[in-house]
């Protein structure tokens, strides 16, 4: 699946290459889609590329070709009772939902509130889906909601695909935390936070994955993970 602005941005390289028969430079993929930096352009791009939608051409500048579309992209069937994220933005600070309440007293209902992205960071949304009962020793006191994680690289951190995280409303957080980190106001992804200097790490708990530097304005945290449920 594709975020709002990796489709807009794969259906405007498209439109330039059969008007124009080359690609957009990044400046003007940056004003076309109203970024601040030519990053957020290379990261979308990375995305595109690593999702099979687009191609880097060797060895040629600005050279970039379109496999495939949105529509025939082939994507996988949604779970039943699931929510995936598509398509909207996650403002910072704008996450809102019902607070848990208690079932019996054994269990406490949270809040799902759709998909997180364990790899390459995906779009979010506020939106609850449903609730699932979970055991009151999960929970650490405030507001409480979860997600379901999407891809393998906080796996050394005991977290696996389709696992779904209960995450605990905060927009700040201890150094290695692991957080749902919103990046740049358009990306959301579960990972470990590292402060470095003036810098913050998001860095992943897979060696097949890089850890990415941002500056601190550019990373609003929406929650902190507090536990985990898995599905067998």
């Amino acid at each position: 699946m594709l975020t709002q602005k990796q489709k807009e941005l794969l259906l405007f390289i498209h439109s330039r290459l059969q008007e124009e028969g080359v690609p957009p430079s990044f400046d003007e993929m940056k004003e076309a889609l109203d970024l601040k930096s030519k990053s957020g352009i290379h990261r979308l791009i990375t995305a595109l590329e690593e999702r099979g939608f687009i191609r880097r051409l060797p060895h040629r500048a600005r050279a970039l070709e379109v496999i495939k579309l949105p529509e025939s992209s082939g994507e996988p069937a949604r779970r039943p009772g699931l929510s995936v994220i598509e398509g909207n933005r996650l403002k910072p600070a704008a996450l809102s939902f019902a607070p848990s309440q208690n079932i019996d007293s054994r269990t406490v209902s949270v809040p799902v509130m759709g998909r997180i992205a364990a790899g390459v960071p995906i779009s979010a949304i506020q939106h609850h889906s449903h609730d699932i009962a979970c055991p009151p020793d999960l929970l650490t006191g405030g507001e409480h909601f979860a997600l379901e994680v999407k891809g393998d690289s906080m796996i050394e951190a005991g977290i696996h695909d389709g696992d779904i995280v209960i995450i605990r409303r905060c927009d700040s957080a201890e150094n290695g935390d692991i957080v749902v980190a919103l990046v740049e106001g358009e990306e959301a992804t579960l990972k470990r936070l590292r402060k470095r200097g003036g810098a913050i790490a998001l860095e992943a708990a897979n060696p097949n994955y890089e850890t990415r530097i941002f500056g601190p304005d550019q990373v609003d945290v929406q929650g902190r993970l507090v536990g985990l449920m898995r599905r067998y």
